[in-house]
């Protein structure tokens, strides 16, 4: 009678195992056969906060990390701040440690979607899509909607666009002294090549 419910118990314990097994290679072929991820590591961020007559104050990170989950429309991207190259050392100095302090902040990310992405109506020519999510800078989160233009290129696309921001909405502190020098807004623009 023992021996019986303790095979019993074996065979259940060797399905139970068997069923588990199978479910996570059900899962695991599911995420990685249909997955549709488009990624880049090299994607490009200019901001340009000059104003005439004064000083150019412009920066451009060429290491920008961004992914594209192609059948949900999911959008995300990541920039270290302390790779935003200046034409003045000086300047470039001044932007990390004064107003970035990206010894604290050391990266800004965007976390959102694209909506009514498609991917099959994505063509040569640029397709305006609308995408929305979180933008977090120097700690400090803002939900944001921007044009996003996307079309077709090998083996991935090609997404670019501007967006406009204000310092004072990520708790940037832009001194008296030179406020005058800086723009209220601060154009950003993005380009991304994502591929497979």
């Amino acid at each position: 009678m023992e021996y019986r419910r303790t095979k019993r118990k074996l065979i259940f314990m060797k399905k139970t195992v068997l069923n588990f097994v199978a479910f996570l290679l059900i899962i695991t072929a599911g995420t990685t056969g249909f997955s549709q991820k488009l990624i880049t590591k090299t994607g490009s961020i200019k901001f340009q906060a000059s104003i005439p007559s004064y000083e150019e104050v412009a920066a451009e990170n060429k290491s920008v990390s961004a992914v594209l989950e192609q059948s949900t429309g999911d959008f995300a991207a990541l920039v270290l701040i302390k790779g935003f190259r200046f034409k003045v050392a000086l300047m470039e100095e001044h932007f990390n440690e004064n107003y970035m302090e990206s010894e604290k902040f050391s990266k800004a990310t965007f976390k959102g979607k694209i909506e009514d992405f498609d991917s099959a109506k994505i063509t040569n020519t640029p397709k305006n899509f609308t995408l929305k999510g979180d933008l977090t800078i120097h700690g400090k989160t803002k939900a944001v909607s921007v044009i996003i233009k996307i079309s077709k290129a090998a083996n991935g696309v090609t997404t670019i666009g501007s967006f406009e921001v204000k310092p004072e909405d990520f708790d940037i502190e832009i001194p008296n002294l030179v406020r005058k020098k800086i723009a209220d807004k601060i154009k950003i623009n993005y380009n991304f090549l994502l591929v497979k």
